[in-house]
């Protein structure tokens, strides 16, 4: 049931984003799109299998035993139910912003999370790019902020599907009005927000780490309001020192935490002579899908 729940909801989101983008796209194709989509959802299934085979819906699972054993926060404290569900909600968002700065922050997990910025083009299909290791590092420490607070089962997995929504959402290839963005920014995190994120310049890399709420990069300084200094449609994308989507292959995807020298972190000021004579890369050049 919670698994069908999860599905439905993402299948939808996936498919309204999907038709925005061809509808109305914020920037021309720099790689082949469906490369890049059969590369990126071929890592998908591969994240898909990876958890089936091992913890599968671990934080749903803790939620039920945590629930059926009174543990955590919420269940030793009498609060409405509607309050410890917000409550839960919001403990959880900010727990996956803090989960997302530390993924640029220490070098074990930035080699993971580089996966993940090393797509060259962003679209809805990058919401979803990340490596199997991250994605049970993260199932791991959701389960563990769930047991922590208590959360209610179905709490969870309504944040499960909103996460899920949010990520493919932020990436998506989508020119919204101005006015729409900047309203909607104001409570969660918009594409245009989001891109900047994705920025090769490491100044703008290392802001707007929200995946839903917008809140938590005000409130820790983490925010980065205005576009990328080259603009959203010519800001080159990804990382500096991969550059070539011929070595972007599913198989390199997953080999890549291994590669490249040991100790580097998103947030880093010293760069790798292969970095440092990439940084000032061309802006993008369209190409066709």
């Amino acid at each position: 049931m919670e698994a069908a729940v999860r599905l439905g909801i993402f299948l939808g989101i996936f498919a309204i984003v999907a038709l925005l983008e061809a509808a109305f796209p914020k920037r021309p194709p720099t790689e082949s799109k469906w490369r890049r989509w059969g590369i990126n959802l071929g890592l998908i299934v591969v994240d898909v299998v990876v958890q089936r085979l091992t913890v599968g819906a671990l934080a749903f699972a803790t939620a039920l035993y945590a629930q059926e054993h009174g543990w955590g926060l919420f269940n030793a404290l009498d609060l409405p139910w509607w309050a410890e569900a917000v409550a839960a909600f919001l403990v959880l968002d900010f727990a996956i912003y803090l989960q997302h700065v530390m993924s640029h922050a220490l070098p074990v997990f930035w080699r993971l999370h580089r996966v993940h910025h090393a797509d060259l083009d962003i679209d809805l299909t990058s919401g979803l790019r990340f490596h199997p290791i991250e994605i049970l590092v993260s199932l791991v420490y959701k389960a563990a902020v769930v047991a922590a607070i208590g959360a209610d089962p179905w709490v969870v997995v309504t944040f499960e599907a909103v996460l899920n929504g949010a990520a493919v959402f932020t990436h998506g290839n989508i020119r919204m009005p101005g006015k729409l963005d900047t309203t909607l920014r104001w409570v969660v995190c918009t594409p245009d927000m989001h891109r900047v994120h994705h920025s090769i310049v490491p100044e703008e890399t290392n802001t707007n780490f929200g995946f839903f709420l917008s809140v938590w990069d005000r409130l820790c300084g983490t925010a980065h309001h205005a576009p990328p200094a080259a603009g959203h449609e010519r800001v080159p994308l990804g990382l500096a020192e991969f550059r070539d989507q011929a070595q972007l292959g599913l198989l390199h995807l997953l080999v890549l935490p291994f590669r490249g020298r040991l100790g580097a972190y998103s947030f880093r000021k010293e760069e790798e002579p292969s970095e440092a004579s990439s940084i000032g890369v061309a802006p993008p050049q369209p190409q066709s899908a």
